[in-house]
């Protein structure tokens, strides 16, 4: 797993969660906290996730094949959306159900200094845990909020670790308020009320993650700043004169591959198109690194037929005007998005025959609208 994917905040999240899982379940068995139980459940399902994660980045390595040309690298997403599923069945779910027993059958704490110590020691532990995801965070965070960071990053471990060991502290927080609330009233129902409250977060973490994952599971184009550099490094101003239409598809957090028609002069020689194919492919990959599958297509250009309403992105209203392929074009700039990689091939890419009929407008995209959050 690179760098960008978070293994220093996986790795530290993993180690806090085991010791405070067996420190709280410990706690439980000389106390009764029926909180503390639930915060045994929920770091032994935080260990497994950090556990998942590893898995899900050592599989995406794997080589491509012929059944998979385009690689593994979704595997890391396939396993995020596995933790959010855990969280929310193994942690949220038997936290709900636990609280819910011990407010219909409440009962007296007892050695409550052995939750409230381990409380104590699993918020600091927990802290250590938090700072390391933020640390590493703020090496690729650059300029985003931290909701924009959660939401546009296409690595999705570092927004896991840091939502699990957000909700773990607010946890902890709660359980502390309601074994301390118990204990000072006498009255076990407040115990419960804690559990429920733990619960009830972890399923909303749950829902969060598996809303994100989702999102890059579908498949999400490459960010703004990526795709204005890949419109930047296609055009040439002398045989490639435009962009038609560009897609872009994150095949992995690593991975990019690019499609798009470009437009050339209609009496360029099939060479000169050739080489400036050619020419423009190591010029993206160059901009952004992460550009490994790239396709090319060579057309005439006719502003007319763009402007008629061939690309279907127009048509619907929650199109971006600023990524409209056929409308950049049309107003002289480049198209727009994303797809997935491929190692670069050292063979020359197969170009189509140009046509020079005045009239002939672009193909439409295959996809009306791109992906992103």
């Amino acid at each position: 797993m690179s760098a960008s994917g978070g293994t220093k905040a996986i790795v530290a999240a993993l180690g806090a969660n085991l010791a405070i899982a067996v420190a709280k379940f410990v706690a439980f068995l000389f106390s009764g906290s029926s909180s503390m139980l639930a915060e045994s459940v929920h770091s032994l399902a935080d260990s497994g996730n950090q556990g998942l994660l590893l898995l899900g980045g050592k599989k995406a390595k794997r080589e491509a094949t012929p059944q998979h040309p385009f690689g593994y690298g979704r595997e890391r997403y396939i396993y995020a959306f596995l933790v959010s599923i855990v969280l929310f069945s193994v942690g949220g779910m038997f936290a709900v159900y636990e609280g819910y027993e011990k407010i219909k059958h409440p009962h007296e704490i007892e050695a409550w200094y052995w939750p409230v110590g381990v409380l104590v020691f699993a918020i600091i532990a927990e802290g250590f845990s938090f700072r390391t995801a933020i640390k590493e965070s703020n090496e690729t965070r650059g300029a985003l909020s931290w909701t924009e960071f959660i939401r546009r990053a296409k690595a999705p471990e570092l927004p896991v670790v840091l939502l699990e060991d957000f909700g773990a502290l607010i946890g902890l927080v709660l359980a502390l308020g309601g074994v301390g609330l118990a204990v000072g009233t006498g009255d076990g129902v407040w115990d419960g009320i804690g559990t429920l409250c733990i619960g009830i977060l972890l399923i909303v973490i749950a829902i969060v993650l598996a809303a994100e994952t989702k999102s890059l599971l579908l498949g999400e184009a490459a960010g703004t700043d990526q795709v204005e550099k890949i419109k930047a490094a296609v055009v040439d101003g002398d045989t490639v004169t435009g962009i038609i239409h560009m897609r872009t598809l994150h095949l992995g957090p690593e991975e990019l591959l690019v499609a798009a028609k470009i437009a050339v002069q209609h009496d360029d020689t099939a060479l000169e198109v050739a080489n400036a194919i050619n020419a423009a492919e190591s010029r993206i990959r160059e901009a952004v690194p992460i550009a490994r599958v790239i396709y090319l297509e060579p057309d005439i250009y006719n502003e007319a037929a763009a402007r008629s309403g061939t690309n279907p992105a127009k048509d619907h209203p929650g199109a971006d005007p600023a990524t409209d392929p056929a409308t950049d074009l049309a107003n002289g700039s480049g198209g727009s998005t994303a797809v997935a990689t491929e190692p670069a091939s050292t063979e020359p890419p197969s170009t189509e025959p140009t046509s020079t009929e005045p009239d002939k407008a672009p193909d439409t995209p295959a996809d009306p609208t791109e992906s992103g959050h």
